[in-house]
């Protein structure tokens, strides 16, 4: 009793004691084409550690409905793995990832059979690249009995509306003369007649949910074409025509499926597919940093916490709307818990995500270096930007 009581009064009364006793909650980001969530979490902790020893570090998987959101919901739900052998965006096949929860909800990444960083730089072509992958894992989902399927989509690489993946899922799209479309948003403008008498019958009665970090629409100056373009391949010549095309999309989806899918918030998200499954998969889409932050339990985490730790490889003005480090922000701004974002780049409009509860931004970069060697060197870096957070964090609590 004495020995405790001894011990008790000295971490009350201890220089040392707020140090000792920090709860510190790290929920970043994936790091894109460079680590998942929980990988960057670990390069934090070992950071914080290195400066605050004792420290209490509760890590979680989150992520926005991009890179990262299988990972993030089978941590959060338990749930199992499974690989399959699709079509990647330009074809070829890749092995791509998804969940299954309950044995009856499938989680899907589109990135896994579609995403951008599944091609080489030199053959990101939006004009031509497929989400027919993305309808194959749809279709391996139900094969396996799902049910309800959650689809996150965010870092494609494609600008086809989603009509590659409508097609791996049954739905015949015909040109003038009554000839099967091919794949890629340059097919679009041919697109006559939209035929769904030969959708997989087990599609009907699936709940389909899609996690969209975005509020873009399918088209015009703030649309899936112009907005996300160039960031896929696309030149600003060849813009107009993705617009074109996808206006066209639109308005034969309209005609014949009575869905307008023109200015839905999202509908532009992966290059069309928000709206691509609304208009095929009858989907709802939801705000995937808000569902996932929800399964995580992240505010449950957040009693007696003393820091939070959050990140993501870029942050710019978007990350304000709906990415992770402002989702993150604002809850634990409703528990007054103080919030730094560690990031491998900041770009313009950063200061945005003050407003959302970030009190500041620090890059894992220490000096002038290329991004493969950032990537290359992120568990090293990382970690060194968190131990220098940690010794600011250190000095002022003393």
């Amino acid at each position: 009793m004495i020995c405790d009581f001894l011990k008790y009064n000295f971490l009350i009364n201890s220089p040392f004691t707020c140090l000792i006793l920090m709860k510190i909650i790290i929920a970043s980001n994936s790091f894109k084409g460079c680590c998942s969530s929980l990988d960057a979490a670990a390069a934090f902790e070992k950071g914080v550690l290195r400066a605050a020893p004792e420290s209490e570090i509760v890590k979680i998987a989150v992520a926005d409905g991009g890179e990262g959101t299988v990972d993030a919901l089978i941590a959060g739900l338990s749930g199992d793995r499974c690989s399959v052998s699709v079509s990647g965006p330009t074809g070829d096949k890749v092995n791509a990832l998804y969940g299954i929860i309950n044995s009856t909800t499938a989680i899907i990444e589109m990135a896994a059979a579609s995403g951008l960083t599944l091609i080489p730089e030199c053959k990101q072509d939006p004009l031509y690249t497929s989400t027919y992958g993305t309808g194959e894992l749809i279709l391996d989902a139900l094969r396996h009995g799902c049910r309800k399927i959650v689809i996150g989509i965010g870092g494609s690489a494609t600008n086809d509306g989603g009509m590659g993946m409508a097609q791996a899922l049954g739905v015949l799209f015909l040109d003038k003369n009554g000839s099967p479309l091919g794949s890629g948003a340059i097919e679009l403008g041919k697109l006559d007649k939209i035929d769904c008498s030969m959708v997989d019958k087990r599609l009907c009665g699936c709940e389909v949910v899609a996690l969209c970090d975005v509020a873009n629409p399918l088209t015009g100056p703030d649309g899936a074409s112009y907005v996300y373009g160039p960031q896929k391949g696309a030149h600003q010549s060849e813009l107009y025509l993705l617009d074109a095309n996808m206006i066209h999309f639109a308005d034969v989806i309209k005609k014949q499926l009575g869905k307008d899918v023109l200015d839905i918030p999202g509908g532009g998200a992966a290059g069309g597919l928000g709206a691509g499954l609304i208009a095929f998969c009858n989907a709802k889409l939801q705000s995937g940093i808000e569902t996932i932050l929800g399964i995580s339990g992240l505010e449950s985490h957040l009693v007696n916490a003393d820091l939070v730790i959050t990140g993501e490889g870029r942050i710019d003005r978007q990350t304000a709307f709906g990415k992770v480090p402002a989702g993150v922000a604002g809850i634990a701004k409703k528990h007054g818990v103080p919030v730094i974002a560690i990031v491998g780049s900041i770009g313009d409009g950063a200061q945005s995500v003050y407003s959302t509860g970030v009190d500041s931004i620090l890059s894992i970069v220490r000096s002038p270096m290329t991004l493969n060697d950032s990537i290359r060197d992120f568990p090293i870096l990382a970690a060194d930007a968190a131990e220098r957070l940690m010794r600011i964090v250190m000095a002022f609590r003393k």
